[in-house]
């Protein structure tokens, strides 16, 4: 089982990118997505989850009204749609799977599977 994370890059204050999480080896589509980010010398952070469908999703506070996570189950992809970027979303981003359909909490040990991260850098 793998989870493959790509779409980081380096984008100026303002601007979006959209990350792409796609699993391989099963299907996640009953299974809770999340995208969790580390800046240097801070701890990982979560930054959204989105259950299996029919189930909530759920955003940190400091990227609501900014950030979309999204599903589609067809292609086994999660997404995390980033706008109006500021230079503290600079990280590096991770998808996570947890083992249960609904988001099962804001911790890290919560999510079993974990993809290799992509780079987010915003300039100011």
């Amino acid at each position: 089982v793998q989870l493959q994370a790509s779409g980081g890059g380096l984008v100026q204050a303002g601007g979006s990118l959209r990350l792409s999480c796609a699993a391989s080896g099963r299907t996640f589509s009953n299974n809770a997505m999340a995208w969790f980010r580390q800046a240097p010398g801070k701890e990982r952070e979560y930054v959204a989850g989105v259950g299996a469908i029919g189930y909530s999703i759920d955003y940190t506070d400091s990227v609501k009204g900014r950030f979309t996570i999204s599903r589609d189950d067809a292609k086994n992809t999660v997404y995390l749609q980033m706008n109006s970027l500021k230079p503290e979303d600079t990280a590096v981003y991770y998808c996570a799977g947890a083992i249960v359909p609904e988001v099962p909490s804001r911790s890290a040990f919560e999510y079993e599977t974990w993809g290799q991260g992509t780079q987010v850098t915003v300039s100011s």
